[in-house]
């Protein structure tokens, strides 16, 4: 059974950091491009970043650029998300996902973590 858990929310001023991890269990990690995403309360799900499986390339959303590093260890099976300069806007249930192959479908996505960035 596979299973994506993060961890590493909680409550951080503006301004602050806060460290998000994924622990993957069930599958073959390596083989996977991972993904962060987040929903904020009566908003749709936002794409944050993603890194491959093959080249650990990454890509992020134009809204968190140059606040948030997206890494992970294969050796762990787990991908982290390093959020910097964290704004009252960041505030969402935070979310990884699992793809196997590139092209917009995951196949696996955990429950989530939240994050509140209070002013």
């Amino acid at each position: 059974q596979v299973q994506l858990e993060e961890s590493g929310g909680g409550l951080v001023q503006a301004g602050g950091s806060l460290r998000l991890s994924c622990a993957a269990s069930g599958l073959t990690f390596s083989s996977y491009n991972m993904a962060w995403f987040r929903q904020a309360p009566g908003k749709e799900r936002q794409f944050v970043a993603t890194i491959f499986k093959t080249n650990d390339r990454t890509y992020y959303a134009d809204s968190v650029k140059g606040r948030v590093t997206i890494s992970r260890d294969n050796a762990k099976n787990t991908v982290y998300l390093q959020m910097n300069s964290l704004k009252p806007e960041d505030t969402a249930v935070y979310y990884c996902a699992a793809a196997k192959f590139l092209g917009g479908h995951y196949d696996y996505w955990g429950q989530g973590t939240q994050v509140t960035v209070s002013s």
